[in-house]
């Protein structure tokens, strides 16, 4: 069978099947086990790209699918596809901005599926950094949240400048950090809505991925945090 995808996600995939296809790529949808290398025999990706000796396994996730389960998956996934040369995978967020948030706390990412997605975020820095920032960002937004309702703040939304602005305005999060999280922002909105930025770096996606870390411990600190 395979994976039940929302709206959202099949509309981002047809989009970027297209893309792909306008690049001289051959595009299989969810390609059945025959069609696949060994390696990936247990898997249905939604999408494999071939162009020459370059392959691309393709996942489309929004954030209402990514669970600790899913999470797995795409781990596994990941690990699978970046041991084989000429093979590389990408992660694709929808990162629908309207969603939002009928999201309330409950619905959010948890600590600990926080902390697992980290580890698929670091797999992606290397090879497709702007993959690896999307997926950052979705879990600094979530952690961001937790801590929101940790410090019991009264927030009128949660779309992502209002939430950070109001981190920064309460003193929860420092100067540097609001500093970092804005410029994530820009390259993640960039990103996001298809245009070329050349200042994304993998550093910059390790920067993220540590201040997330480092917010996820603030949340064990008792009163300290701020």
């Amino acid at each position: 069978m395979t994976t039940s995808t929302t709206n959202l996600e099949r509309e981002r995939l047809l989009k970027l099947a297209e893309e792909y296809r306008q690049k001289g790529y051959e595009v299989f949808f969810h390609p059945n086990p025959e069609d696949l290398p060994d390696f990936l025999n247990n898997y249905r990706p939604d999408m494999v790209v071939h162009r020459g000796e370059e392959n691309v396994v393709i996942e489309v996730k929004s954030r209402s699918s990514l669970n600790s389960s899913s999470n797995q998956d795409l781990r596994n996934l990941a690990q699978a596809v970046e041991k084989h040369p000429g093979w590389r995978f990408e992660l694709v967020m929808t990162n629908p901005e309207d969603i939002m948030y009928s999201l309330k706390a409950e619905g959010s990412l948890q600590e600990h599926e926080i902390e697992s997605q980290l580890q698929v975020a670091k797999q992606l820095t290397t090879q497709h950094p702007e993959s690896a920032i999307l997926y950052s960002w979705s879990l600094v937004e979530a952690t961001l949240r937790l801590i929101a309702q940790k410090e019991e703040l009264s927030l009128q939304r949660f779309d992502p400048l209002y939430l950070v602005k109001q981190l920064a305005i309460e003193g929860v999060i420092s100067k540097s950090e609001y500093q970092l999280l804005m410029n994530a922002l820009l390259l993640r909105n960039s990103i996001a809505h298809g245009f070329k930025t050349t200042q994304l770096t993998q550093n910059s996606v390790s920067e993220l991925i540590e201040l997330t870390e480092e917010l996820l411990r603030t949340l064990h600190t008792g009163d300290e945090a701020g």
